[in-house]
């Protein structure tokens, strides 16, 4: 199953604690309060995003954290990268030669597309989009509703 880890959706939670609140500077009590977490796990959460630039950092008796660019201008790539490092479906979507078989594999240049197409739409949603409530659950869609095309290379 393809999913990110519980840290990686507990970044996202923070993240848009600070979004609802862009010019203050909270501390890690108070985000994990507001995020419904324990202060121990937003304190392991906001190194990784600090060094990815996702978050500042301030010290002293007023410290805190707060967002380092506004949320509109943050995609979920960079919360997934920051958590977890560059997105891979397979080994080798992002790293050559760590394969055996890579010499004579007939589906890696696939999963290098279906690899960037997961980039591109993680790019695509920004942080504020996460902040805004989910759309009315409705009834499925038409079947002329959008879907991702994926051409696969010819083997």
């Amino acid at each position: 199953m393809l999913r990110v880890t519980k840290l990686t959706d507990y970044a996202t939670v923070v993240l848009t604690v600070l979004a609802a609140d862009p010019d203050r500077v909270l501390s890690a009590t108070e985000l994990a309060e507001r995020a419904g977490l324990e202060t121990p796990t937003v304190a392991k959460l906001l190194k990784p995003l600090a060094q990815a630039g996702l978050v500042e950092g301030f010290r002293g008796a007023n410290g805190g954290y707060r967002l380092a660019r506004p949320a509109d201008a943050i995609g979920l790539i960079e919360v997934v990268e920051a958590m977890e490092g560059p997105l891979g479906m397979t080994e080798c979507s992002i790293h050559a030669g760590h394969c055996t078989i890579e010499d004579h594999c007939g589906v890696r240049a696939n999963w290098r597309r279906i690899n960037d197409v997961v980039v591109q739409a993680l790019r695509s949603v920004t942080l504020a989009q996460m902040q805004a409530p989910p759309a009315a659950a409705a009834s499925p869609p038409p079947s002329d509703a959008k879907r991702i095309h994926l051409r696969l290379a010819n083997t």
